[in-house]
């Protein structure tokens, strides 16, 4: 995505009674342990015992910390790394919803509640903005919950940042987060019947599209034991299927598209590389052979460590040739490089295949015909 922010409403607010001690507590946490998500955390760990005060401790200071950058709102570069942004974000005490929602995720999961930043868009009075948005997911006592630090900070009027705490974005149930916010990946709506993007713009059902049944717990669960390049690749599928209605969301399906070719490139360079270890290792046994024939068989070995020895090499080269015709794609860059190397490693095989060929017939003869061979071998 080119630009992840968004300029959000303002909903009335209102004060939850019962964090009333949690929101004070959090007000008075010096300045000191602010630097980082892990003197947060372990702030929240030492002064609060249920998940849903410390979850709540979490909201609050990020909401109540970290105010609203209008002026860089489209300045952002979304390649920069996660711990880039959270960096960033406690120097500064700025941001956009990026920046809100990996604060909030970090210090969650540091306190011990399974959390997550979704990628979505948002609707508000009924019109889709023109600009992603950014917000998490956390799980309370085997339930999942919805946050968004951004909207709950306060508004944005006049191209001016207000700050002002709005509650109706703490601890959301799914199905009514989702009248406003839209994951591009409907895996994070935690909807068993999601909504398709359709409805979400029209408000209504759509008749004409099959519903997506998602048991969305189960595919969590399998998602997080997932390599990066493959959650692109299935987020990519996901949101494919739920209906590429809009820019926002085409943009994001290229995106994910985009880093799993990729990734699985990146995946496929570290096989490559691995091969061309694997053969340097190879084509230095076989020139050990190469030098040990020479000398005539000198020093002496045993018939057996011979063959042992020679197995080996074989081994080696013909796992090089396996593996190379299955790394995949390179990338243009490096294609060359694969294309080379397969040259060479089908020349090292055919090489070693002969000094084999050369061995066992060796072997197979007694003293005599042993020096005959060696005689004849220049």
């Amino acid at each position: 995505m080119k630009n992840y922010c968004l300029l959000f409403m303002f909903l009335s607010s209102f004060s939850y009674g019962q964090y009333e001690v949690v929101d004070n507590i959090m007000s008075q946490i010096p300045d000191s342990l602010t630097i980082s998500t892990t003197k947060i955390a372990d702030f929240i760990s030492n002064n609060f015992q249920t998940p849903n005060d410390k979850i709540r401790a979490v909201f609050i200071w990020t909401a109540n910390n970290i105010s609203y950058d209008v002026v860089n709102m489209l300045n952002q570069d979304p390649t920069k790394s996660e711990d880039f942004r959270i960096k960033t974000v406690l120097e500064t005490k700025k941001g956009v919803c990026m920046h809100y929602a990996a604060v909030f995720k970090d210090i969650a999961n540091k306190i011990g509640v399974q959390t997550y930043v979704i990628e979505g868009y948002t609707k508000q009075y009924g019109k889709i903005a023109t600009l992603g948005h950014a917000w998490c997911a956390s799980k309370l006592e085997g339930k999942w919950f919805l946050f968004d630090p951004t909207w709950g900070s306060g508004y944005v009027i006049n191209e001016r940042f207000v700050k002002k705490l709005n509650n109706s974005f703490f601890k959301a149930e799914p199905s009514k987060f989702i009248l406003e916010h839209m994951p591009f990946d409907y895996l994070w709506q935690f909807l068993p019947t999601p909504v398709t993007n359709i409805e979400f713009n029209g408000g209504k059902n759509d008749p004409k599209k099959a519903k997506i049944i998602c048991d969305f717990q189960v595919e969590i669960d399998r998602w997080d034991g997932l390599s990066e390049s493959d959650k692109d690749f299935e987020a990519a599928e996901r949101i494919e299927k739920n209906g590429l209605y809009n820019k926002l969301i085409v943009e994001q399906y290229n995106f994910k598209k985009k880093n799993f070719t990729i990734l699985k490139q990146n995946k496929n360079i570290n096989k490559l590389n691995l091969v061309v270890i694997n053969y340097n290792e190879a084509i230095g046994l076989l020139n050990d052979f190469s030098r040990f024939r020479f000398n005539k068989f000198k020093p002496e070995q045993s018939d057996e460590l011979m063959q042992k020895n020679m197995q080996d090499l074989l081994d080696k080269i013909n796992k090089c040739k396996e593996e190379v015709y299955n790394i995949g794609s390179v990338g243009t860059e490096n294609t060359p490089n694969l294309l080379n190397l397969k040259k060479m490693i089908l020349d090292a095989v055919d090489q070693t295949e002969k000094q084999k060929k050369f061995l066992d017939t060796y072997l197979s003869k007694g003293s005599v015909g042993r020096k005959l061979m060696m005689s004849k071998y220049r």
